[in-house]
């Protein structure tokens, strides 16, 4: 079992601290708000995305456990 990483974008303020802490899996969307990038659901176990999740002012970044992971 692994760590699935998800933001939940009713929280999302679209500051943009996570795509500054881990860019390989973090990017902003037109739409202003922060996005997961495809293929990067299962990185929640990283140190640099744990970060970005204790650092988001929005609390948006969620790490659950997760079989797909």
């Amino acid at each position: 079992m692994g760590k699935k990483v998800t933001i939940d974008h009713e929280l999302c303020v679209g500051d943009a601290i996570c795509v500054d802490i881990a860019p390989d899996v973090f990017e902003m969307g037109d739409d202003g708000l922060a996005h997961v990038k495809e293929g990067m659901e299962c990185a929640g176990d990283r140190d640099d995305v744990q970060e970005a999740a204790e650092q988001c002012p929005g609390g948006a970044i969620l790490i659950e456990d997760s079989d797909e992971c």
